[in-house]
């Protein structure tokens, strides 16, 4: 179900593209101009996501020989979930969190800050690494950076039909203009419903992650332990790096409750928790 949620959430998001580029220039040609830009970004998310999430965080590889326990858990994990061990990068920041990025699991990469390092135990840290492997089995890596960079074309064809509208103030008044409601979806509505598209796919694709690494490594309340322990930091030191690429994160200070969840990346920490939680009352009981 949650494949199919994440699939509709994608189309929803080309239609916008689509929409805006009706709306901004009009007629056939904006249609084709709007799927052409939302092909175009699906390309680029396929090939370079992964290099410019990195780079964004100033992500830098890490040999066996520099960190060997994390090369072995990480290489472990991999062995069970039954996939290539990702390449893994460590982020020179006091921040405690963690990335997984790539287009599948042969071309993936898994990045951890110093701080989380630091911060959490063998086990918990294990729970984080199986989490990041569990996005990667998934392809959730490809599917959050295919709705971020379509997102990011939203929102570029938006400033666009800002312009526009300015433009249009001074023609004649025998000119035929743009329906101005259009534009007012264009500008404002679109790149909204857009951020609120991509959040939902975010939000989705984390608790099955969540559940996928209870399973992995049999510890669901280590991860659970785990994520309370990344909020408090969270909310102390944040991580530096590009906005567009949050919803990668394992933790997000800015996620809540209620309204505010709505324009979360994550959902909130304490009902990850108490699904964690769930689990491994159902993994004892079993």
């Amino acid at each position: 179900m949650n494949q199919v949620k994440t699939l509709g959430l994608l189309f929803l998001l080309s239609g916008l593209l689509t929409a805006i580029g009706y709306f901004v220039i009009g007629g056939p040609p904006g249609i084709i101009i709007g799927i052409v830009m939302a092909a175009v970004s699906n390309l680029g998310a396929w090939y370079f996501s992964d290099r410019i999430a990195l780079s964004s965080y100033g992500a830098q590889a890490v040999s066996a020989g520099e960190a060997p326990e994390l090369h072995e858990m990480l290489k472990s994990l991999s062995d069970r979930a039954e996939i290539p061990t990702p390449d893994l990068y460590l982020i020179d920041s006091p921040a405690a969190n963690a990335f997984a990025t790539g287009r599948d699991p042969n071309h993936a990469a898994v990045a951890v800050t110093k701080g989380i390092v630091d911060l959490l135990s063998r086990e918990e840290l294990e729970g984080v690494l199986a989490h990041e492997l569990s996005h990667v089995t998934n392809r959730d890596t490809l599917i959050q950076a295919v709705a971020a960079t379509i997102g990011g074309a939203i929102s570029s064809l938006a400033y666009m039909a800002q312009w526009a509208s300015y433009g249009m103030s001074y023609q004649d008044n025998d000119q035929r203009r743009a329906n101005p409601i259009g534009l007012l979806l264009a500008v404002f509505l679109a790149p909204m419903a857009a951020s609120v598209i991509q959040m939902s796919i975010s939000r989705t694709r984390e608790f099955e992650a969540d559940a996928d690494a209870g399973r992995l490594t049999g510890q669901p309340e280590a991860l659970a332990n785990a994520l309370l322990r990344l909020q408090d930091n969270a909310q102390k030191v944040a991580i530096q790096g590009n906005p567009a690429f949050a919803p990668l994160l394992i933790i997000n200070s800015f996620s809540g409750q209620g309204f505010a969840n709505l324009f979360s990346t994550h959902p909130s920490t304490e009902e990850r928790v108490s699904r964690l939680l769930e689990l491994q009352k159902q993994s004892v009981l079993a």
